[in-house]
């Protein structure tokens, strides 16, 4: 009689063995993902005003889907449209190249403007 594990062994060749990346599973939390967002938000935006608060990101998750909303202050005057563009541009490109997830949507909701004087300002007024 031989024992259970060497006919366990004996039974499985070569091609029946799972190959190593098919193993396990890897999930990637939802706050992950919200660093990674805020980060990538960080990195469209030009440099913030001193007193705004950096850019974070809530994430919605869903098997390999992720959906987002960043939130952020930008400097006014500036084109928020292109700012806002920008921003989920970069947060796609960056979640997928990161985490290899789709991301069908990324909101983005100014929360505050902030007024920064033109470089000629200071200057005063020339008659």
């Amino acid at each position: 009689m031989t024992p259970v594990s060497a006919q366990a062994g004996a039974a499985r060749s070569p091609a029946d063995r799972v190959a190593p990346g098919e193993r396990g599973a890897t999930r990637i939390a939802d706050r992950v993902v919200a660093k990674i967002a805020g980060q990538a938000a960080r990195e469209a935006l030009a440099p913030l005003p001193a007193d705004a608060t950096g850019p974070y990101a809530n994430v919605v998750l869903h098997h390999d889907t992720a959906r987002v909303r960043v939130h952020l202050e930008l400097g006014y005057p500036c084109d928020i449209g292109a700012c806002c563009a920008a921003v989920r541009r970069r947060v796609v490109e960056r979640v997928r190249e990161l985490v290899r997830m789709d991301v069908p949507e990324v909101a983005v909701q100014v929360e505050r403007l902030h007024l920064v004087p033109a470089p000629d300002a200071d200057r005063g007024r020339a008659r």
